[in-house]
């Protein structure tokens, strides 16, 4: 008999140890259930949040999965990726690109300007597209992800003018240079945006870095990172990044930021990897050229899109995070929508779509344009700021 077998302090204690691992999965379950993956009635959106839980738990109880269909999926991404080059000479796969254009349901253009985005992420990081591997420990929810904005999603603020700051204070270019790109970010965030506001933030941007040394700007970078910008963190959002990445899952940052500085702040926190605007580099200096697109609006959603066709993520199985109306297209593409710190207008599209909304700001403070006059004061604000110590 199993009395007779087991001294009654060895049944005991095994009888404690299933109890205990029985709480922390009821407690694991209810905590990712209530907090990551809540019930929003689109049944792709349970079923995703249902088989991020069920990882989560097979990983508290030691379920291995096979490295080999890993390893297999990867090989099948690189090859794919290979074939996928847009600017590979002749185009010789133009139709396979077309027809991956059709079944993802973006334009032909668009899917292309998206692969080039992943390709140019790629080479800023040094060949690689992933920046960090995941915890060994963790079985992987091989086509699952998260997608995360950073300006006010993951830090508070914008992420370009830190940059920019820390980038003069370091004499990488004067005041001057700064303040015209300084005016039309805040004309973003003030009076709305429109396509020749973004085109010309676009050059002025490029037009910034041209003929600098790309070592010379990541060094600086990193250098920024650490002395104003990880203090800015929501640790709100941060803790949803790492919810994500302990159910198993990819954490991408998807932001109009440079590539360089978005992967700085991935590779910093642990996440996967990290998609920005991408400036074209040869011999180690900046041109002056933009490759793809600029990670602003449409430009995030195909760049996701590309990512999901290399990575072999299934969008309705993914989610993804923004604080901004401009994002609605990458948050309409993916399972699961999540407006953090949203503005006016994300706010009412996410109660319109039955979208969760979290709030991590301790205050929240509404600012009304008036126009241009309101962006120019705003615009010399910043100008003080960007020169003050």
């Amino acid at each position: 008999m199993l009395a007779d077998r087991y001294p009654l302090s060895e049944r005991a204690s095994n009888l404690e140890t299933v109890s205990t691992q029985s709480t922390i999965r009821s407690r694991v379950r209810a905590f990712l259930s209530r907090r990551v993956f809540p019930t929003r009635g689109e049944s792709a959106q349970v079923q995703a949040g249902e088989a991020a839980v069920q990882h989560a738990l097979q990983s508290l109880g030691g379920s291995n999965y096979s490295a080999g269909v890993a390893e297999v999926a990867s090989e099948t991404q690189s090859t794919q990726w290979q074939a996928l080059n847009p600017d590979a000479p002749n185009d010789p796969n133009r139709e396979a690109i077309n027809q991956l254009a059709r079944k993802l349901d973006v334009p032909d253009a668009a899917l292309r300007d998206g692969l080039r985005n992943l390709h140019g992420a790629s080479q800023a990081a040094g060949g690689v597209n992933k920046l960090n591997d995941p915890d060994p420990s963790i079985p992987q929810d091989v086509g699952a992800a998260a997608f995360f904005d950073v300006d006010n999603t993951l830090i508070k603020g914008a992420s370009i003018l830190l940059f920019a700051r820390g980038l003069v204070k370091r004499k990488f270019f004067g005041v001057g240079e700064v303040l015209g790109f300084v005016w039309k970010q805040l004309r973003f965030r003030l009076s709305g945006e429109n396509q020749g506001d973004i085109d010309q933030g676009r050059e002025q941007a490029l037009a910034l870095v041209k003929g600098h040394k790309v070592s010379e700007l990541v060094s600086m970078a990193e250098e920024i990172w650490a002395a104003s910008i990880s203090e800015r963190i929501f640790p709100g959002t941060k803790e949803l990044a790492d919810m994500h990445l302990q159910a198993g899952h990819q954490v991408w940052l998807v932001t109009a930021a440079p590539v360089q500085l978005a992967q700085i702040i991935a590779r910093e926190l642990g996440f996967t990897g990290a998609l920005g605007t991408v400036a074209e580099v040869e011999d180690g200096t900046f041109t002056g050229r933009m490759v793809g697109d600029m990670l602003h609006g449409p430009g995030k959603q195909h760049a996701v899109v590309a990512l999901s066709a290399y990575e072999g993520l299934d969008l309705a199985r993914c989610t993804a995070y923004s604080d901004s109306i401009n994002d609605i297209p990458m948050l309409s593409k993916v399972g699961t929508a999540v407006a953090v710190n949203p503005d006016t207008q994300l706010r009412k599209a996410a109660q319109r779509n039955g979208w969760e909304i979290r709030d991590y700001r301790r205050s929240r403070k509404v600012v009304r344009a008036g126009g241009t006059a309101a962006a120019a004061g705003a615009a010399a604000a910043g100008g003080y700021w960007i020169l003050r110590k």
